[in-house]
């Protein structure tokens, strides 16, 4: 189900600043366009004990089965036992393309995305976690349910720049060993590696049993190729050009893509990978909208 809030266009929530504030409004304009609430069903009752582990919080320590055991164990509330959601954020250089000047480029965009469900996330009681990537993992913050956790992904949001090339299958790879606990995870990304390989990167945490939601973000330019007669190309990446007529291009660069975008919407439809194009002028809405048909 979609909603058409003004306030849920991507360039104009960038104008206002603040992540927080951003998501804030995404989500409540988003929940209040939908004729019932997803907020269901949550609680942070008591559910079980488990033994204490290094690391846990001694408050939660019940001392009372402590007096009859002599052992350490934790009350387990089912604030635990919700989701745990791994938001991984594609920040390589090619993330920093808009055509646009007065849109977004697609790492702002999927800044306000990922913040936007961490919000969302949060507000369920859920956990929730950030990966920062590039040719590597540049920041990861574990997953957490505590409200106050909003404002360490959102500082990490607000002050992470796009940076080197992409090296997705490298770098799932690695993550897939870290994220030992099964939950959800959320690749944000514009996917401009190879198909195959980033496919079998995505199908390790399948493996591992994990839930996994793509959100595959293009530039609307990207998609439709606007250009006409002279072009110079260069590779944010790399920063090599190409200097050419634009239209010798299109047609074979528009065939191309087809077949990319094919490439990841069979792949991840075969290993039951929830598949998401998107382009950077859709609003907010349809992307959480399909977070929480996933959910379901």
């Amino acid at each position: 189900m979609r909603t058409s809030h003004r306030y849920l266009d991507p360039a104009a929530l960038s104008r206002l600043g603040g992540m927080e504030l951003v998501a804030r409004l995404v989500v409540e304009g988003f929940i209040t366009g939908r004729h019932k609430s997803p907020y269901q069903g949550f609680s942070v009752e008591f559910a079980e004990h488990r033994q204490y582990m290094p690391g846990d919080a001694i408050r939660y320590i019940d001392w009372k089965v402590y007096g009859k055991s002599d052992r350490y164990y934790i009350k387990k509330f089912e604030e635990e036992t919700n989701l745990r959601a791994y938001v991984l954020l594609d920040a390589s250089g090619s993330m920093n393309y808009k055509y646009d000047d007065n849109g977004i480029t697609k790492f702002e965009y999927a800044c306000y995305l990922a913040a936007s469900l961490t919000y969302l996330m949060l507000k369920q009681r859920d956990s929730a976690g950030l990966a920062v990537f590039d040719t590597h993992i540049r920041q990861y913050i574990p997953p957490r349910g505590a409200a106050t956790h909003l404002h360490a992904i959102m500082s990490t949001l607000e002050s992470i720049q796009p940076g080197e090339e992409t090296s997705i299958s490298a770098t799932f790879n690695e993550l897939a060993k870290r994220i030992i606990r099964r939950g959800l995870v959320i690749v944000i990304s514009d996917l401009l590696d190879q198909p195959s390989e980033v496919l079998s990167a995505l199908k390790h945490f399948r493996h591992r049993k994990h839930e996994v939601i793509v959100f595959h973000l293009l530039d609307k330019a990207e998609m439709t190729f606007p250009f006409e007669g002279p072009v110079v190309f260069r590779d944010m990446e790399t920063d090599s050009t190409l200097s050419t007529q634009a239209e010798v291009l299109k047609v074979g660069y528009l065939e191309q893509l087809g077949e990319f975008i094919q490439a990841y919407r069979r792949g991840c439809g075969a290993s039951l990978i929830d598949y998401v194009q998107i382009d950077t002028a859709t609003p907010f809405d349809y992307a959480l909208s399909s977070y929480l048909s996933r959910r379901k």
